[in-house]
């Protein structure tokens, strides 16, 4: 039977309507859960709130309006509720990673985007011997070198450019720290730092292949476009092979980015796997581990699955770790009399002729360690609810006094729960370092935070973030003394992370007592 052409027009309306109600309808029992705007209906909603890098803030806005509970896409609830913590992501039930982790895929799955449980865990296998206790201090010589370094560049900037009478020489602390967190994951995974440090300058080189020439591109803002388009992507991820033809320069540039991302690791592995260095090597860096690590059946990464898990490594542990240590140095220097506890206890626990400390030196320094917390805790760099599916054949399951199916996608907003009154106290909006010593920190407290995940798809470079960010709070706190030259609070902007926009100071170096 012919369409009328008079009658096209209607029938594609029929069509769109049921694109919209179609799923609206299957998900019927969820419809007493309140939605923002038209939530409930499509996924454009939080594609929006994501395009516009403000997801965390319309979500949390949406908790304080209707509570616990929220519906941010047709079958995606946000549960505001600490006591779902470990049920959506503990170990038990089995949830899912949500195909929000499908736009994440350029070279092939990773250990971060992998939502195979048995393939998940053949990766996990082989990758976490790498983030063993027993390698993480092997890499701390790496850590400390770079942060020599930085010291190094710091100090040269602080004698040539400090204003004549305030002695302090203004820069940009945001784009230092993206310098030496880069030039460290370069060192730790890839054999060698990007040398950003050196140059003063956001410069990495890629190949689109292993045979390619090479070219070369700004590799923090290809992180940040690469965040910022595959986390709106992944609230639409049917949506991904059409983006490079949607007439908006934030998907066309983001889509090259993520191509530029996947290049600069298979830049670095190709140099790294040359026949020479490999021969010549005795570095007891990540990819050596990776290389070395085995799987239940004894196989090893292949080149391209190698790369994928390189590339998961300079993703994990590049901005993650400026973006919290640009929001360490704000939030201490804003807060009146954290400053001085600091440089009171770095002075006593470090020697006097050490500039670089040890891990050692300063892993037990309790209000260094109070202060990391806090920021992660108000700051979030990972500020978004990590989607989880509800596995196939599931029974059904009451979380926050709801009933949930297999196929439905719940996800914990951790900036929400990180600044909820209920679980912090009335001074939650407040940076407190204080609250984390034992005598104050509640057993809810602990367990409601999260800045790295939590259960077995958490966060396995956890403990080379904690040394790395210890070194770095410590050295940063005790060479140098700050002014934060810029008006108003730090902005921040939400793609995969939420990244500061830039922090401007004065630094210079301070006289250590």
């Amino acid at each position: 039977m012919l369409v009328s052409v008079d009658n096209a027009p209607y029938i594609l309306v029929g069509l769109l309507l049921a694109y919209y109600l179609v799923p609206y309808v299957q998900r019927w029992r969820l419809r007493d859960i309140p939605s923002p705007g038209l939530a409930a209906f499509t996924n454009l909603w939080l594609l929006l709130q994501a395009r516009q890098g403000k997801r965390f803030v319309s979500v949390d806005e949406a908790h304080k309006k209707y509570g616990k509970l929220v519906r941010i896409a047709p079958n995606h609830i946000s549960v505001a509720d600490d006591t779902a913590i470990n049920t959506i992501y503990g170990h038990g039930n089995g949830f899912l990673k949500a195909d929000f982790y499908d736009a994440f895929v350029s070279i092939r799955r990773g250990l971060f985007n992998t939502r195979d449980r048995a393939e998940h865990t053949r990766k996990r296998k082989t990758v976490s011997h790498t983030f063993s206790a027993k390698w993480i201090g092997q890499f701390e010589q790496y850590i400390h070198a770079n942060i020599e370094m930085f010291v190094k560049q710091w100090t040269r900037l602080s004698d040539l450019q400090a204003h004549p009478k305030t002695g302090y020489a203004s820069l940009d602390a945001l784009n230092w720290f993206n310098y030496l967190a880069f030039d460290i994951i370069g060192d730790l995974a890839f054999g060698a730092p990007f040398g950003m440090l050196e140059k003063g300058k956001d410069i990495a080189e890629m190949r689109k292949s292993p045979n390619d020439p090479p070219q070369y591109v700004a590799a923090v803002e290809v992180l940040n476009r690469r965040g910022e388009v595959s986390a709106t992507l992944g609230c639409l991820p049917a949506l991904k092979p059409f983006a490079k033809y949607i007439p908006d320069r934030f998907f066309t540039e983001g889509i090259q980015a993520v191509e530029n991302l996947a290049g600069i690791a298979i830049a670095r592995v190709n140099e790294r796997l040359k026949p020479e260095v490999v021969a010549q090597n005795t570095r007891v860096d990540l990819l050596a581990r990776l290389m070395e690590g085995k799987d239940e059946t004894g196989n090893t990464l292949g080149r391209e699955e190698l790369t994928a898990e390189a590339l998961t490594q300079l993703i994990a542990g590049s901005d993650t770790t400026s973006n919290t240590a640009c929001a360490i140095l704000y939030w201490c220097q804003r807060t009146p009399g954290v400053i001085p506890k600091l440089h009171k206890a770095l002075d006593e626990a470090i020697p006097k002729d050490v500039e670089v400390p040890t891990h050692a030196m300063v892993k037990d320094i309790s209000y260094l360690q109070w202060t990391i917390w806090e920021t992660m805790r108000i700051h979030s760099t990972s500020a978004m609810g990590l989607a989880r599916e509800v596995p196939p054949n599931a029974s059904p399951m009451v979380i926050s006094g709801h009933t949930f199916m297999p196929g439905d996608v719940l996800s914990v907003p951790s900036y929400t729960i990180h600044r909820s009154k209920e679980i912090w106290g009335p001074d939650a909006e407040e940076f407190v370092p204080e609250r984390w010593s034992p005598e104050r920190l509640t057993a809810r407290q602990k367990a409601a935070f999260i800045p790295f995940s939590h259960g077995p798809r958490a966060c396995v470079g956890r403990n080379v973030a904690e040394m790395e960010l210890l070194v770095m709070g410590a050295t940063v706190f005790r060479l140098f003394e700050f002014q934060i030259e810029q008006e108003g609070p730090m902005e921040t902007r939400e793609g995969f992370l939420r990244k500061p926009l830039g922090l401007q100071v004065g630094m210079r170096r301070r006289t250590v007592s």
